[in-house]
């Protein structure tokens, strides 16, 4: 399938094994939730919003996890290896074609982590923190969080804050409200 270079944007976000006091003896941080949600830059339109639960090799979910986030043992159970994760974002999400943006850097910097190893990255080089281009457009001196985000441009939360698809769908309604207001998010 063909696009005009730069057409869509995927808006990523994900969620990962995560603890009150840190991970167990053995344990480690691990991507369990991709959401992405793709933004057509031609008419500056969210559109498709995708979810795909990862099952963890090297940690289980905590009773904080899933406080966070909503997602239990059960729920990731279900869900794909990572490997199989990143080839759907790679080819189903066009992720080396496509600019892809994050609220910050974390989502970058743990698709890096955990695709050492043998499991390909699943996105091109062209990477655009959401977090820092909004605090530049709205005069502020640090990043907020996507919520106090949402609140500052009087968009609404919607859905549960820390799912990943739900994340990305706000994050890319705070996208699609910086290209309204004269500041695009483009490579």
């Amino acid at each position: 399938m063909d696009e005009a270079f730069g057409r869509f944007l995927n808006v990523v976000d994900v969620e990962a094994t995560c603890w009150a006091d840190g991970p167990p003896r053995g344990e480690s941080s691990e991507i369990i939730e991709i959401g992405i949600c793709v933004v057509d830059t031609a008419g500056w339109r969210r559109g498709e919003r995708r979810r795909i639960l990862v099952r963890p090799r090297r940690s289980r979910i905590s009773a904080f996890c899933t406080e966070l986030t909503g997602l239990t043992q059960a729920d990731v159970d279900g869900g794909v290896d990572f490997a199989t994760a990143c080839t759907r974002v790679r080819d189903e999400l066009r992720g080396p074609y496509r600019t892809w943006a994050s609220w910050g850097d974390y989502d970058r910097r743990q698709f890096e982590r955990q695709c050492v190893g043998g499991v390909g990255y699943p996105f091109g080089s062209r990477h655009i923190n959401v977090k820092e281009r909004f605090a530049t457009a709205f005069g502020l001196h640090r990043g907020v969080g996507m919520s106090s985000a949402l609140a500052k441009a009087g968009l609404p939360l919607e859905g549960r804050h820390h799912r990943g698809d739900d994340d990305a769908w706000n994050i890319a309604a705070l996208v699609v409200e910086l290209a309204r207001l004269g500041h695009p998010i483009t490579g």
